[in-house]
């Protein structure tokens, strides 16, 4: 009759946790009656084992039962493992990115401005079903960086109503929103996607204006001397482009945020000299890319260099040579100086790419600047370069040091900046960073973090800065050598430095890396034959001589 009993308990127990795993399968919301019908049967299990005990004992005894066992205790522990480890690594997300070119990974911009974030941004992907895995890969690196950023998919067939009501015209339509403000992008790359947040976190575009009349680069050129490969990555940076005749305009307009001279040829006439002077004492934001003299009899623009000055910059008279060599990896000689370590300064924070300068001339911190006036260097070239004085030496292509002949050895500072208070913040200019002008606007742009990463004042309190820099070449922004290594990154950290940006300062996202292999015909027709005639022979040759030696 015992004996009886302990069978039912078993089957029952068997049966009840047939039921609790069912349960799991068909109603996984049913978590308390899951949970009692296993621990009922479990007991009914043990209790069947509990009364046999005898039995289980003797069986226990015979080889095969026994390997049973330990292969049965080897699948238990390794379940064991597998679910120790999942439920450590559900709480502690860590990913590693191993592909060569980190495809996988943000740009130390984009991580920048997510964690500078002050308030959710919700992010929506307009798309087919289908396609959602394709934004997975990339949105939820946003998401994971940050736990402001919430990324819904949702598929715009079954959602009209939604998609009409955020204006999504096409599939694949990505939706940013920040505090009632919306931007849409129809693009999936890093750059694209960072640009549409960086835009709906500052809620306008800041303006930026280069100079012309003098010989400037031309922001619209395409040729090699042109400017149009970083106009278009200004934009991407949340900045409208603008050219600016300063004689006829009279004055820098008021929505100026930067004004550029990208290596003015002439110098300014004295009336553009006085608009840019009353633009900087009322706080205005400029970045002055010099060029060296082409020959030693070369006039000076002492109307530049005065204004300069004033600032606590002085530019030099000379040319900056590199003869490190290092200049040959772009195929350059040593007339384009190399800079590989920066001295510190929020424009060069974190920053450790090279930047090459074709034809630069030093810029040094100017004796008697008035006070408060402190210009700090930001680009130094390395220890094997120097100024170079006798400019038309150059031209014979046989240089070397001569400290007799007023050259200085390296290494040589070509970039220097400086910020300073504004001495008569009532004359304007500045435009709508927040921290020149008078408008309420302005100030509210200054106020608190909730105007996201584009603002770093602190508050309506904080009195107008100006801020300068001037770099010893324009050539390194050009369509011609903006490509190499950190020209880019290094002219748009400037300007968001001048635009008080801060959060934009960092290295941007690259393009993927092409690695596809580029074969010659002859080696296109001997990899062929390799694969179709060489390697089937030698199998085929190793088949027969192993079948021959066997026989």
């Amino acid at each position: 009759m015992l004996n009886r009993i302990f069978g039912f308990l078993g089957w029952a127990g068997s049966l009840l946790v047939f039921a609790a795993v069912l349960a799991w399968l068909v109603a996984p919301e049913l978590e308390a009656v899951r949970r009692t019908l296993a621990l009922a049967g479990l007991a009914c299990i043990l209790v069947y084992g509990a009364g046999h005990w005898r039995q289980v004992g003797r069986s226990f005894e015979r080889r095969q039962t026994r390997y049973g066992a330990l292969a049965g205790t080897s699948i238990l522990l390794v379940a064991a493992i597998v679910v120790g480890l999942n439920y450590v690594l559900a709480r502690q997300n860590l990913r590693w990115d191993l592909t060569a070119g980190g495809q996988y990974s943000l740009s130390d911009q984009t991580r920048q401005v997510l964690d500078t974030l002050a308030g959710p941004v919700r992010i929506r992907v307009f798309a087919r079903e289908p396609d959602f895995p394709r934004y997975r890969d990339r949105l939820d690196e946003y998401a994971y960086q940050t736990s402001r950023v919430t990324v819904d998919y949702i598929d715009a067939d079954r959602q009209p109503m939604l998609a009409r009501q955020y204006e999504v015209q096409t599939y694949g339509t990505i939706v940013f929103e920040y505090e009632g403000r919306v931007e849409r992008v129809e693009s999936d790359s890093e750059q694209d996607l960072t640009n549409a947040l960086i835009t709906v976190v500052e809620g306008a575009e800041q303006t930026v204006y280069f100079l012309e009349g003098h010989g400037e680069k031309t922001p619209a050129g395409t040729d090699r001397d042109g400017y149009g490969t970083v106009s278009a990555a200004l934009a991407l940076d949340n900045f409208e482009v603008e050219s600016l005749v300063l004689a006829q305009a009279g004055a820098v307009p008021d929505d100026a945020t930067v004004v550029v001279a990208a290596g003015p040829q002439t110098d300014l006439l004295p009336g553009e000299i006085d608009a840019l002077r009353a633009y900087l004492d009322g706080g205005g934001k400029l970045l002055l890319l010099l060029d060296p003299p082409v020959t030693g009899d070369e006039p000076a623009p002492e109307g530049l260099l005065g204004l300069v000055r004033e600032w606590g910059i002085e530019a030099g008279t000379d040319v900056v040579v590199d003869a490190s060599g290092v200049g040959q990896l772009f195929g350059a000689d040593a007339s384009v100086p190399v800079a590989a370590s920066y001295p510190f300064h929020p424009i060069t924070e974190r920053f450790n790419l090279l930047t090459a300068y074709p034809l630069a001339r030093s810029v040094s911190a100017a004796s008697g600047a008035p006070d408060g006036r402190i210009a700090q260097p930001f680009i130094e070239t390395g220890p094997q370069s120097w100024q170079e004085a006798d400019i038309d030496s150059l031209a014979t292509g046989q240089v070397e040091l001569d400290e007799e002949a007023g050259d200085r050895p390296g290494p040589v500072t070509i970039g220097m900046a400086v910020s300073a208070p504004a001495p008569s913040p009532a004359g304007g200019g500045g435009g709508p960073a927040g921290d020149d002008g008078n408008d309420e606007d302005a100030g509210e742009e200054e106020d608190g973090p909730e105007d996201g990463p584009a603002t770093d004042n602190g508050g309506d309190s904080a009195p107008p800065e100006t801020r300068l820099a001037v770099i010893g070449d324009s050539d390194f922004a050009s369509n011609a050598v903006v490509g190499i290594q950190g020209n880019r990154d290094m002219f748009l950290n400037t300007v968001n430095w001048l635009a008080r940006q801060e959060n934009l300062i960092s290295i941007r996202a690259r393009e993927p890396e092409d690695r596809r292999l580029t074969l010659t015909a002859s080696a296109q027709r001997r990899l062929f034959w390799l694969s179709v005639l060489l390697l089937p022979a030698a199998i085929l040759g190793a088949g027969v001589y192993t079948w021959m030696s066997r026989r």
